[in-house]
């Protein structure tokens, strides 16, 4: 009798069990619909007070900063104006400046000399206005966080540099190189610093970390002998340039010539 009793028992327990188990599994949910809801932005809402009146003094003192005069400029820096087909005005500030400060933190810190300064067409931002120059001008050509370096190459890879621009035919910022192409375009001979390039010696190039790292495809950077880094962002550069003058110079030296 027991042992039908426990049998009987097991078969209750087994049977509450299965039906616990499975109200207790996940449903099987499916979507039957989708709604969506307008919510409409009105521009005219005017923003909390009391979120506004903390920022405010704190816009105006930046905007003073940025908007104060540094500099004037005699015309318009425009990189889609070009010197006979190659160099702008823009460029050959910006590769000069660049190169002016490189070639002094250089000598400070390693008793060298920079040779070249490589910058890139794309990496100019805006035009700079005829009228006065701010701290603001050098947010707007150069709103990036590039910083400036000094790369170690030999005499290999600066060729490297004037086959790259005669094929790209883009007017990158340049200084200190001279390359002259022939009539086809092909590149017939470069100097730097006036002089006939040396395939094995080492010649010290300005450019951006952008660059360094093989940015716009100059892969040639990628074979540096040694890297410097300036520890300087070429925005500071030249806000600080734009405080050192009074007037941008406007510079149209030829940097590629063709024939």
């Amino acid at each position: 009798m027991r042992k039908k009793y426990n049998t009987y028992y097991y078969r209750i327990v087994l049977f509450l069990t299965i039906i616990i188990l499975a109200s207790c599994s996940s449903s099987n949910y499916k979507n039957t619909a989708i709604t969506g809801k307008q919510i409409n932005i009105n521009k005219d809402i005017s923003p909390e007070k009391q979120i506004e009146n903390f920022i405010s003094p704190y816009r105006e003192h930046i905007n003073r900063d940025l908007d104060s005069i540094l500099a004037y400029a005699p015309e318009t820096f425009d990189k889609s104006q070009h010197i006979k087909g190659w160099q702008t005005t823009i460029g050959n500030l910006m590769s000069d400046v660049a190169f002016d400060k490189a070639d002094k933190l250089l000598m400070q810190r390693e008793n060298k000399h920079v040779d070249v300064c490589l910058l890139n067409y794309g990496g100019i931002r805006a035009i700079i206005p005829k009228g006065n120059v701010t701290a603001r001008t050098a947010y707007e050509i150069m709103p990036f966080e590039n910083s400036l370096l000094v790369i170690a190459l030999k005499g290999q890879q600066i060729t490297d540099i004037a086959n790259y621009m005669a094929d790209g035919r883009k007017p990158h910022p340049l200084t200190g190189m001279e390359i002259i192409l022939d009539k086809n375009g092909n590149v017939k001979k470069v100097t730097v610093q006036g002089q006939p390039v040396q395939t094995d010696k080492i010649y010290y190039v300005a450019t951006s970390d952008y660059l360094a790292n093989g940015g716009d495809n100059m892969d040639f950077f990628k074979k540096a002998v040694t890297t410097y880094d300036m520890d300087y962002k070429l925005r500071n550069l030249y806000i600080d340039y734009f405080k050192e003058v009074d007037t941008l110079p406007v510079i149209t030296t030829e940097r590629i010539i063709t024939e």
